[in-house]
């Protein structure tokens, strides 16, 4: 890993999460990396002062040293983008996805034959090392590219290799989740608030309650619901808690969440399920 060149096709929120998780690591050095993007020349600017990192446009982009190309547009840039590097690459160089909605088949149908693509699904928290990223090969992945990729996604938090029919849904628990905590943190602090707590202390006593929990989780063989039975008592005050969620729909609602998202990504999945014409 540390003699890969790495490159972002990209500069844009999850291309800074993933290069600040790379960075923090400290698995690889700056020097590694490269972002590009078409022609924003202060947002390059700003994560090579920022990150250490080399930052190029597009056009400056010397393609043929790079091993590992990181995908981190905008999915509906995907044609326009595969249609470039299918003149610029070679079929060795790995090509790492992390688009919503694009399939590994309908990105080597626009690459060269045999290309290898592989995709994954990361998430904001890769700026502090927590991300949970799902890992799915394309067809032409050996085990090496494979190995190496879980490695790099490592860097950022836990990755887990999984079938890429289960993309979408995780997306909308993992791609997706992180943004419905932060809504759950909004209503808390406001809670909070009402009740006349300085908004900043309630939010960060709602932080530490929420990673608290999910420590539990993690580091405990209880079930989720194991977890909340222990810590609720008949006629209680969790018991009232949970009793509004149910009156209110919060469970139902979270579970719409994620069917949501993930209803989504299969719709962006389904925009581009035709082979690139090139």
């Amino acid at each position: 890993m540390n003699n890969k060149r790495i490159a972002f096709l990209g500069a844009g929120n999850m291309a800074e999460a993933i290069i600040s998780g790379f960075v923090q690591s400290g698995k690889l050095n700056a020097e590694q990396i490269t972002v590009t993007n078409r022609s924003n020349i202060e947002r390059l600017s700003e994560l090579k002062d920022k990150y250490g990192i080399e930052a190029v446009t597009k056009d400056q982009l010397d393609y043929k040293t790079i091993d590992i190309f990181i995908l981190a547009m905008k999915p509906k840039d995907i044609d326009g983008v595969l249609e470039d590097l299918h003149e610029k690459i070679t079929a060795d160089q790995l090509l790492i996805s992390v688009l919503a909605g694009i399939s590994t088949s309908y990105m080597e149908d626009g690459l060269n034959d045999r290309q290898r693509v592989i995709r994954v699904m990361p998430n904001t928290s890769s700026m502090i090392q927590e991300s949970a990223t799902a890992v799915s090969p394309g067809k032409f992945v050996d085990m090496d590219q494979l190995k190496m990729a879980k490695e790099l996604m490592n860097c950022i938090g836990e990755a887990y290799l999984i079938d890429e029919d289960m993309m979408d849904i995780y997306t909308g628990i993992a791609g997706s989740g992180p943004a419905y905590f932060y809504k759950l943190m909004e209503h808390m602090e406001e809670a909070g608030h009402e009740a006349g707590m300085e908004r900043e202390l309630a939010r960060k006593i709602g932080a530490q309650t929420l990673y608290g929990a999910a420590k539990m989780i993690i580091d405990q063989e209880e079930t989720p619901a194991e977890l909340r039975r222990n810590i609720t008592s008949p006629n209680g005050t969790t018991a009232a808690g949970l009793d509004a969620l149910d009156k209110f729909g919060g469970g139902k609602a979270i579970e719409e969440a994620v069917k949501s998202a993930a209803s989504r990504s299969k719709e962006l999945s389904k925009l581009s399920k035709e082979p690139v014409k090139l």
